[in-house]
C-alpha cells in the first residue's frame, strides 16, 4: 500500500483509501468489458451508475456522443471558480493475452492502455468530493470518449462541452509504467509530441519481374523514399529540437505473385514533432523528397498528410500548482518536476489549447508481467487507484480552498 505524506492531500487519500476495495471492482469490472472509442454504452452506463452512488449533484450524458459529465458543488460558491477533471474510457482493438479473472471478454479488445483506471479513478475522487465538499466553486468532472485516435476531446468541445461548463482551467492524468507507484511526474511545458498521419502513394507501371526494364518499378521508388525520409530528422531538424519520422507500413503488390512488379504501392506512418514550425518543415520536406525521388525514377507519388492531434504543452502556472499539490500527498521526493516529454501523443492537447491546465503523469510500475501501455499483457495497477483518485480530489480543494474564517 502506498504511504502518502499526512499534508493537505492525506486527508483526501486518508479518506478515499475507505473504499479502494470498490474502486478496484469498478475498475476490474470495466476491464472486462472494453469498448472502443464512441462505442462505450456499457462504460457510460457503469460510470454514470456508479456517479449516481456517489451523490454527485448533476450528470449530463451524450456530450460527444457517449461522454458524460458530472458536476459537483462545494461547500462555498463565493469564488465563483469552476475547474474541470478529465479521464479517457476507451480501449484498445488488441488481443489480451492475460490469464486473470478480470482479463477482457471481448476477443480483439482490452484495456491496454489504462483508461480503466483512470476512469475508476475519477469515479472515486467523485465520491470524495461529494461526500465532503470541501472546496469553493465547482468541480466539473469529464469522462470522455474515443482518446485512442478519434480525437473524443476535440468532439465533445464541438459538442459543447467548454460552452456549458466554462472552467477556468482543466486538468488529467495518465499512468506511467515507466515510475515507480507513488511517484508524480510533470513539467511546465510539451508532456506528448503532436501526431500526425502520413500516406504516400506512388503510381509506376507494373509488369512482368522478368522484364523490369518495361516497368516503373513502385517498390524500388518505395524503397528510396523510406530510407530518404530518415534525412529529414537527420540533417533538416536542429540537434536540440524533437522530431520522429516513422514510415510503418507497406503495401504492394500480391505475396503469391513473386514475379509481377506491382503498378501502384502505399506507404503509411507517423510524424512526432513538439514545434508546429519543425512540424511545417517536415511536412515541406516530405512532399519535396517524395516528388522528386518518385519523379528521379519516372514514377509520381502523392503525400497526403493529416494532422491528428496536436502537441500536449502544459501552462507553466498550472504546472506548478499541479507539482505542488502532488508533493502535498506524495512528498517532494517523489515528484519529478522536470519529466522528460514522450514522443507519444494524446487528445488532451485540444483541451489544452483552449483553457489553462495540467496532463500529470501517476506512476504505477509494470506490474508482474513487467509490461508497458499498449501491450496484450499489460493491466493497470489497482495499487495506485487511491492516491489517482486522491490526486484528482486534491487538485480541486486547493485550486479552490473554502475561505479561512
Amino acid at each position: 500500500m502506498l504511504n502518502p505524506r499526512w499534508k493537505a492531500g492525506g486527508r483526501a487519500f486518508a479518506h478515499i483509501a475507505q473504499f479502494h476495495p470498490e474502486l478496484t471492482a469498478l475498475r476490474r469490472d470495466l476491464h472486462a468489458h472494453p469498448e472502443l472509442g464512441f462505442e462505450e454504452v456499457y462504460t457510460a452506463r457503469r460510470v454514470k451508475e456508479a456517479l449516481q452512488l456517489c451523490g454527485v449533484d448533476e450528470i449530463h450524458e451524450g456530450i460527444g456522443r457517449t461522454g458524460l459529465v458530472a458536476v459537483v458543488r462545494g461547500r462555498g460558491q463565493s469564488s465563483g471558480a469552476m475547474v474541470g477533471l478529465r479521464a479517457d474510457m476507451d480501449a484498445l482493438p488488441i488481443t489480451e493475452h492475460n490469464d486473470f479473472s478480470w482479463k477482457s471478454c471481448k476477443p480483439g479488445l482490452m484495456h491496454g492502455c489504462g483508461h480503466d483506471g483512470h476512469t475508476a479513478m475519477l469515479v472515486g475522487a467523485a465520491r470524495y468530493l461529494a461526500e465532503t465538499r470541501n472546496f469553493d466553486g465547482t468541480a466539473v468532472l469529464i469522462f470522455q470518449p474515443g482518446e485512442e485516435g478519434f480525437a473524443g476531446a476535440r468532439v465533445m468541445m464541438e459538442d459543447g462541452l467548454f460552452d456549458r461548463f466554462p472552467v477556468q482551467s482543466v486538468f488529467a492524468m495518465h499512468n506511467w509504467p515507466a515510475m515507480k507507484p507513488g511517484t508524480v511526474g510533470i513539467n511546465t511545458g510539451p508532456m506528448m509530441a503532436a501526431a500526425d498521419r502520413i500516406t504516400i502513394e506512388i503510381t509506376g507501371r507494373g509488369g512482368h519481374g522478368a522484364h523490369a526494364y518495361q516497368t516503373v518499378d513502385v517498390v524500388l521508388v518505395a524503397a528510396h523514399i523510406i530510407t530518404a525520409a530518415q534525412s529529414i530528422v537527420a540533417r533538416n531538424v536542429r540537434p536540440i529540437e524533437s522530431a520522429v519520422v516513422s514510415l510503418c507500413a507497406i503495401q504492394a503488390g500480391d505475396l503469391g505473385a513473386f514475379s509481377v512488379l506491382p503498378g501502384t504501392a502505399t506507404l503509411v506512418g507517423t510524424v512526432r514533432t513538439f514545434d508546429p514550425a519543425v512540424q511545417e518543415m517536415v511536412e515541406q520536406r516530405l512532399k519535396e523528397l517524395c516528388s522528386a525521388i518518385a519523379l528521379g525514377f519516372g514514377a509520381t507519388a502523392t503525400l497526403h498528410y493529416e494532422r491528428m492531434y496536436p502537441a500536449t504543452i502544459n501552462t507553466e502556472s498550472e504546472a506548478v500548482f499541479a507539482a505542488d499539490v502532488a508533493e502535498s500527498l506524495v512528498g517532494a521526493d517523489h515528484v519529478v518536476r522536470d519529466l522528460e516529454p514522450s514522443m507519444g501523443a494524446e487528445d488532451f492537447a485540444f483541451m489544452l489549447q483552449t483553457r489553462p491546465g495540467a496532463y500529470l503523469r501517476l506512476g504505477q510500475g509494470t506490474g508482474a508481467s513487467g509490461s508497458a501501455l499498449h501491450n496484450s499483457r499489460y493491466d493497470f495497477n489497482d495499487e495506485v487507484l487511491p492516491l489517482g483518485s486522491a490526486l484528482h480530489a486534491s487538485l480541486i480543494e486547493q485550486a479552490m480552498p473554502l475561505p479561512t474564517p
